[in-house]
């Protein structure tokens, strides 16, 4: 079934004004105007512009497992979630160390906290770059579709005045004929 959109939506209400006398109660009415509507749209929505897949779609799908997991790992290490929960963990890894009363495993220079800062760093900024990369390649497939789109429509604009302006010329070449009839009347 097609969607309902707002050519769907007027199309049904124009019927629905029209074509009500051709059906004999409510039930019957509207089943043979959403039949005689999804006909229409078949007719008059031509298929290149029904869209199955948007870019976004096509480029999720032929992603990686690699490319997944560094999204959603610089997704993560970008967020406030992130800071609040490392930072949580940092305070307490200090306040443990600071007033351990047992074992201070990482005393005051808290040089194994700096050892796994550093660790955490040298594996996220590459991850955050593929991420980037990545982004970077969908704004262009998205600029390159963006573009085709707005060159298909403006050749339909075109198209469109273009028929426009052959209509007006042929009304223009009607009226002036009937004005010339007119005239010839006139002078009989």
């Amino acid at each position: 079934m097609v969607e309902k959109n707002i050519f769907y939506d007027t199309r049904l209400a124009y019927l629905k004004i029209c074509c009500r006398p051709l059906a004999t109660n409510e039930v019957a009415n509207n089943f043979f105007i959403k039949r005689v509507i999804n006909l229409l749209l078949k007719k008059l929505i031509p298929n290149n512009m029904e869209q199955t897949k948007t870019w976004h779609d096509t480029h999720k799908e032929s992603s990686t497992f690699g490319q997944r997991l560094a999204d959603s790992v610089a997704n993560g290490m970008g967020s406030w979630r992130f800071i609040i929960i490392q930072t949580v963990i940092v305070l307490v890894w200090m306040g443990l160390n600071v007033i351990a009363f047992v074992h201070h495993w990482d005393v005051y220079p808290f040089i194994l906290l700096n050892l796994l800062f550093s660790t955490q760093a040298a594996y996220a900024a590459p991850i955050i770059m593929m991420a980037q990369n990545r982004q970077s390649q969908r704004d262009r497939v998205q600029a390159d579709n963006d573009y085709k789109t707005n060159l298909a429509a403006k050749k339909e604009i075109e198209q469109l005045m273009t028929r426009l302006d052959s209509i007006e010329i042929e009304k223009l070449d009607k009226i002036l004929t009937i004005l010339e009839k007119m005239e010839k009347n006139e002078k009989n």
